[in-house]
């Protein structure tokens, strides 16, 4: 089982990726400064947590 996330995190992830699919990409470092100019986040972790669930996201979209 995998670990569950906030629902912060699910609810920002799927508006960002609603908004600005085209800005983000499978590399983690990436997608973090792109979380980081498309919100205003102050909390290092939350945007680290939201810009990992973009990354895996788009892994899996990818692989299919």
């Amino acid at each position: 089982m995998g670990r569950i996330k906030q629902q912060l995190i699910k609810r920002t992830t799927k508006k960002l990726l609603q908004e600005y699919k085209d800005d983000f990409r499978v590399e983690f470092n990436e997608n973090k400064k792109s979380v980081e100019k498309h919100t205003n986040v102050s909390n290092k972790k939350i945007r680290n947590a939201i810009a990992g669930h973009i990354t895996r996201l788009m892994r899996r979209n990818e692989e299919e």
